[in-house]
C-alpha cells in the first residue's frame, strides 16, 4: 500500500503538519508528496528525490506560458507514467488543495482523505475555483480530517466521517530548548528581554499590533524568524527593536526559542485566521516559554482557557501579557499544567489515531465490495 499526497505547501518550505505526518507515514507506507509544478523547463519532466524522512518529493517542471488544460494535461500524463515506473497500484490519495483534482481524476485509490488544515478559500490570493473544488473533493473524499475544531465546527455537516485533528507537537525536539545552549550568532548581540516569533511572515500577521508594541516599548527586542509571502517586506515595521533574523531550518528553531524571555503570536484577526490551529503554540511551550497571543479561536480554546497561553485583543493588552509573563512567579506550576496538558498530544499518537481511521475505512469498503455468499464467511 502507497500512499500519495497532492500539496499546495512546498516540502522544503516551512516544516509543518505535512512534513510531521508524511514523515510518520512513511514508516508505514511508500510515501509519496506531489507538488505543484515549477515553470523553468523547455520539456515537461519530474524531479523526484527521496527526503532524509524517507518521503519521495515529487516536482513537476513545466515549460512556462502554458494554459490550464495544457497544465492539467501535462501533469497527467507525467503522473501516469511516475505510477507506471514506480509500480504504484494500491494506493491512497491525500490531498492538502483541493485543485489537484484537475490533475488525479483519473486514477483509482482505494481510499480518499482531505486532510483540509485550514479554510484555504480565505488566504490572500486564493484561486477563484477553490470552493467549487473542496465542494467536489468533500463529495469524493472518503474521510475528512480537519486542521482545529474550529474549523471541524465549520465543516462538519459537509461529510458523514470528519474528524478534528488539531495541531500537535514534536515535544523531544522544541523541549531542548529547556536547556542551556549555545545563542546563534545573529542573535547573540540582540539585548534582553526578547521577544520572538517564528513562522511565516504574511497577512496573517498583524503588522500595526507588532509596529505599535514596539514602538511603546524600545526596551524590549522583537525577533522575527520566517520567511516574507504575499506581502511586501517593506510594509513590515522597520524599528531598531525588531530584528528579522529571515528562515531557519526546524532543526535550528529550538537553538533560537532558548534564547527567547517570551514567544508571542501577533495574528491579525481577520478571515484568513479565523479557523487556524497554529503549531506554534505547544512548539513555544513544550520549549518552555510563555506565550501571548491575539484572540485566535483555536489558542483561547484550549490554551487559553486553561491557562497556558496569555490572551490580548489589542497592543495595550499585548504590552500587558508580555509584562506579566516576563514576571511570571509561579512558573513551576505553569509549565508543570503545560507538560500536562502537552503529554496527551503528539505527531505520533495523531498520525496513529489518522491511520487507525484510514484502516477502518479500507476494511469497510474492502467488506462493502464483497459478494453475499462471501459475506457470509467474513
Amino acid at each position: 500500500m502507497d500512499i500519495v499526497c497532492f500539496s499546495h505547501l512546498r516540502w522544503n518550505f516551512v516544516y509543518q503538519r505535512p512534513q510531521h505526518l508524511f514523515s510518520r507515514f512513511a514508516r508505514h507506507f511508500r510515501a509519496f508528496f506531489i507538488e505543484e509544478p515549477i515553470f523553468d523547463s523547455e520539456k515537461p519532466f519530474l524531479d523526484n528525490t527521496l527526503s532524509t524522512e524517507g518521503v519521495w518529493i515529487v516536482v513537476p517542471h513545466l515549460p512556462p506560458g502554458l494554459g490550464d488544460e495544457e497544465i492539467n494535461n501535462h501533469q497527467q500524463k507525467l503522473l501516469q507514467d511516475f505510477f507506471t515506473y514506480f509500480k504504484i497500484t494500491k494506493y491512497i490519495f491525500w490531498y492538502y488543495t483541493p485543485m489537484a483534482l484537475a490533475i488525479s481524476g483519473s486514477f483509482s485509490p482505494l481510499l480518499v482523505v482531505y486532510d483540509c488544515m485550514d479554510e484555504l478559500s480565505a488566504f490572500k490570493n486564493a484561486p477563484a475555483a477553490l470552493k467549487q473544488q473542496e465542494a467536489e473533493l468533500f463529495a469524493l473524499a472518503d474521510l475528512v480530517f480537519t486542521g482545529g475544531h474550529s474549523l471541524y465546527e465549520a465543516k462538519k455537516n459537509l461529510h458523514a466521517a470528519i474528524y478534528p485533528f488539531p495541531s500537535s507537537i514534536d515535544y523531544r525536539h522544541f523541549s531542548k530548548a529547556r536547556s542551556a545552549m549555545l545563542t546563534p550568532i545573529d542573535q547573540f548581540s540582540i539585548p534582553s528581554p526578547r521577544i520572538g516569533f517564528f513562522g511565516v511572515i504574511d497577512e496573517r500577521m498583524d503588522i500595526s499590533l507588532l509596529d505599535a508594541i514596539a514602538q511603546q516599548r524600545p526596551d524590549w527586542h522583537f525577533i522575527i524568524i520566517g520567511p516574507v509571502v504575499k506581502i511586501d517586506p517593506a510594509t513590515l515595521p522597520g524599528h531598531a527593536n525588531i530584528h528579522y533574523l529571515g528562515s531557519k531550518t526546524y532543526e535550528e528553531l529550538p537553538v533560537y526559542l532558548a534564547g527567547w524571555d517570551v514567544a508571542m503570536m501577533p495574528f491579525a484577526i481577520n478571515e484568513s485566521t479565523r479557523y487556524i490551529s497554529p503549531t506554534k503554540t505547544p512548539e513555544y511551550l513544550a520549549g518552555g516559554k510563555p506565550v501571548v497571543s491575539t484572540a485566535i479561536h483555536d489558542v483561547m480554546n484550549p490554551y487559553g482557557e486553561r491557562g497556558l497561553v496569555y490572551i490580548a485583543n489589542s497592543p495595550a493588552e499585548f504590552i500587558e501579557g508580555i509584562e506579566q509573563e516576563l514576571n511570571m512567579k509561579d512558573a513551576e506550576v505553569w509549565l508543570k499544567a503545560v507538560d500536562a496538558f502537552l503529554a496527551q498530544n503528539s505527531w505520533d499518537i495523531t498520525s496513529e489515531k489518522m491511520m487507525y481511521h484510514m484502516n477502518t475505512k479500507l476494511e469497510a469498503k474492502q467488506y462493502n465490495t464483497l459478494t453475499p455468499k462471501e459475506n457470509e464467511y467474513v
